[in-house]
């Protein structure tokens, strides 16, 4: 996919000078987004890396051509030195490694660190910020970016809408000015609680949304969409969040993107489950419904169909006998 679409120059804009750690798929988009805003850009990538290697020989991807002002490291420490803000996109089991190298071998301090990925770390249950402040972060410094988008709607100019939260309203102002445009409309978060879990939740629910297209029995994503929307708000519910955070841009509006979406990595890679075919990007929703099963077990919390694709990944079980377990449930309320 060549990139044509151009964002219209804002002469308003105060520019920064912008690190983004990964370079896959969205982390390349990100940095394609920044440079078009007329921000500074360095992209962070390990040495060897066939993803980073391949930007260094061609600059470009199937999404993206970064341009010559884009500069490509490997080095960490000369990545960060300089940045005013660091976006992180890579993979939500890895950011612990992240930080660790950002902590033992960089300064941090002074800088918001924005991160663009959805997940929760399995060993340990916490949230991604929660995570950035274990290593040092000051909560001001976090932002958290979520909400509906693919890269290859996009990169066309087809615009979205997304979400900004912070523990700080002050870093959520800033990270939208800093970032909005024609192509991205920002809203404002107000419970990176919710913000979090919700982001994170939605990919196990686009796991459920393939499984339901492999097995055609697309009719029962309107039941996913209520009854998904409703575990998740119990358990932001019970972190302390606002139980409503699930039906905004973060859980509930990201479901289009999805739940329906051929770009949903998600999506495909629970049809190509039921139809014993390998799937080998990413799927965060893989690792998610296990750290989220885990969560809820130690809170209490009723999660039926985040537990049932957990047990249908690591037990193996037919999705066909999953489907029918969850049908044939005790009677609930409806709200």
């Amino acid at each position: 996919m060549n990139v044509e679409y151009k964002i219209p120059v804002d002469y308003t804009r105060e520019k920064k000078r912008v690190t983004v750690i990964g370079c896959g798929r969205w982390g390349s988009f990100l940095a394609w987004y920044s440079d078009q805003l007329g921000h500074k850009v360095t992209v962070y990538g390990i040495a060897g890396d066939p993803t980073y290697e391949n930007f260094v020989m061609t600059r470009k991807n199937g999404y993206v051509k970064f341009p010559q002002s884009i500069e490509l490291t490997s080095d960490i420490v000369r990545a960060v030195k300089n940045a005013d803000v660091i976006i992180v996109s890579v993979p939500s089991q890895a950011f612990r490694n992240v930080m660790k190298e950002l902590r033992a071998k960089t300064d941090t301090s002074g800088k918001y660190l924005v991160t663009c990925m959805k997940g929760v770390e399995i060993s340990t249950g916490k949230r991604l910020s929660e995570i950035a402040i274990e290593f040092g972060m000051e909560p001001w410094q976090i932002a958290v970016w979520a909400g509906p988008g693919h890269v290859q709607e996009f990169v066309v100019g087809n615009p979205n809408c997304m979400v900004i939260d912070s523990y700080e309203r002050t870093t959520i102002e800033r990270i939208v000015e800093y970032f909005k445009s024609p192509l991205i409309r920002f809203y404002y978060g107000n419970d990176i609680i919710g913000t979090e879990i919700g982001a994170a939740a939605k990919n196990v629910m686009g796991i459920v949304a393939g499984v339901l297209d492999g097995m055609n029995l697309v009719t029962l994503k309107g039941a996913l969409m209520a009854r998904g929307s409703r575990e998740v708000s119990r358990l932001i519910g019970k972190l302390g969040g606002n139980p409503l955070s699930a039906y905004g841009l973060c859980h509930l509006g990201d479901y289009e993107t999805t739940l329906f979406s051929p770009h949903s990595h998600n999506r495909t890679w629970g049809e190509n489950y039921v139809k014993g075919k390998k799937f080998e990007l990413l799927a965060e929703g893989v690792h998610t419904a296990r750290a989220l099963s885990l969560l809820a077990d130690k809170l209490g919390v009723d999660m039926p169909i985040t537990s049932a694709v957990n047990t249908m990944i690591l037990e193996k079980v037919p999705p066909r006998q999953i489907m029918e377990q969850l049908l044939e449930r005790s009677l609930k309320e409806d709200i």
